[in-house]
């Protein structure tokens, strides 16, 4: 029988700050941002529950359609996979640093508190962004041609996103 391993993360959470883009000498886009989870813990002294936060750094790469979105408060979900590095720092010891490699990211609203701000900056309806769906926006809300079948339905197979 062979072994398996598993390597899966999911998350939900809110930027920290806005997400850094850059692209690889290959033109590739790769975001990089962290967000912030919260968890409950009882004191065992004094009975009282107290709130820890952990932060998680992630790693989006084809991220050019959805990095403009990332912005800090933004409540996002993550599916992803750990990835460890590590490297000899200046002093000679060696570091390991752990990141979140995200391969399905779902914006799930406005800034903290829910609401959209900006005139409608943010949308409420989440919107899925898996790595393999993402596409520029101007093909998704193409209008339907006029003798299409389709027409005066007002959702085509353009509309889904997978």
């Amino acid at each position: 029988m062979a072994s398996r391993t598993v390597n899966k993360v999911t998350l939900i959470g809110r930027l920290g700050k806005d997400a850094e883009s850059k692209f690889t000498q290959s033109g590739t886009s790769v975001a990089t941002f962290s967000i912030a989870t919260n968890w409950q813990q009882k004191d065992q002294q004094t009975g009282e529950w107290k709130e820890h936060t952990d932060w998680h750094n992630i790693v989006l790469w084809r991220s050019e359609n959805v990095a403009p979105y990332l912005t800090k408060g933004t409540q996002v979900y993550i599916e992803g996979r750990l990835q460890t590095r590590n490297y000899e720092n200046k002093e000679g010891r060696e570091v390991y640093v752990t990141k979140v490699g995200a391969e399905q990211l779902m914006l799930l609203g406005g800034r903290q508190g829910g609401e959209a701000s900006g005139g409608g900056e943010y949308s409420q309806q989440p919107v899925s962004m898996p790595r393999s769906a993402q596409r520029p926006q101007a093909a998704a809300a193409a209008p339907a041609p006029a003798d299409d079948a389709s027409a005066g339905q007002g959702i085509t197979d353009d509309d889904v996103p997978f």
